[in-house]
């Protein structure tokens, strides 16, 4: 499985769609987008914080895990740290995989293992 995991500071852009294979039959995409409410206060946006090292080594072994259960060919995550603005995207993962069930166990489970331990941190601000 193909494996790619970034960080930038910059607004994400959601990158073409380039299929490894002609076997992909689904390509599930995400995108976490910074709401006005946190716990009912509004806010301007929220600052992310990682580290980046540790984040990629742990976000790696659970896609691997997760390949595992649900194969899939590809998976492209990319997360904001710095300043992220109300209505801007602070997360970008994307699933590739021959059929959607696999795609979308893998997106489901790897989402629900970001918020268990990668270290990436948010502060309202």
């Amino acid at each position: 499985m193909e494996i790619a995991i970034h960080f930038t500071p910059e607004a994400i852009v959601v990158p073409p769609l380039d299929l490894p294979s002609r076997e992909i039959g689904a390509a599930v995409e995400f995108l976490g987008i910074v709401r006005e409410l946190e716990n009912g206060e509004a806010l301007g946006g929220l600052h992310y914080e990682a580290y980046e090292p540790m984040a990629r080594k742990v976000m790696a072994r659970h896609f691997e895990e997760l390949a595992g259960l649900h194969p899939c060919a590809a998976v492209l995550f990319i997360h904001r740290t710095g300043w992220v603005p109300v209505g801007e995207a602070s997360m970008f993962l994307r699933v590739l995989a021959s059929h959607r069930k696999e795609a979308l166990a893998f997106m489901d489970g790897a989402i629900d293992r970001l918020k268990q331990d990668v270290p990436v941190w948010k502060r309202i601000r």
